[in-house]
């Protein structure tokens, strides 16, 4: 008897996952994010393997729990699936001080970023 349940705001074809917290700036993290932007997914985990970035490895983690999402919870081929989106926002940033000479503070900010990714399942007749 409680309230109804919120309505799903992705299409039916569509399946997301959200990486929190990661330690990047979100300005490095959307470089490896442009990579993977608009390829067929098994394209995109190689891509993501043999990057040199270090965050590469916490962006094809996310991307292979996108997959999962599709696979499992939506019932999504996965052969037919496509990197939709993949856009990056701001968390926290630690603010830090570093000694610095004559008695004085250098501030450190160390920030953390938000990755999201959707893939869509787009029929292999469809593709260009």
């Amino acid at each position: 008897m409680g309230k109804a349940s919120t309505p799903r705001a992705l299409a039916d074809n569509e399946a997301k996952a959200v990486a929190r917290m990661i330690r990047v700036s979100p300005q490095k993290l959307n470089l490896v994010a442009q990579l993977i932007r608009g390829k067929k997914v098994s394209r995109a985990l190689a891509d993501l393997e043999f990057s040199r970035k270090r965050i590469a490895a916490d962006v094809k983690k996310c991307l292979e729990s996108a997959i999962a999402n599709a696979e499992n919870n939506h019932d999504l081929d996965v052969d037919d699936l496509v990197v939709s989106q993949a856009f990056v926002g701001k968390a926290l940033v630690m603010k830090r001080f570093h000694a610095r000479a004559r008695g004085r503070a250098g501030r450190v900010e160390k920030p953390f970023s938000n990755l999201t990714i959707i893939v869509r399942e787009v029929p292999a007749s469809a593709e260009a």
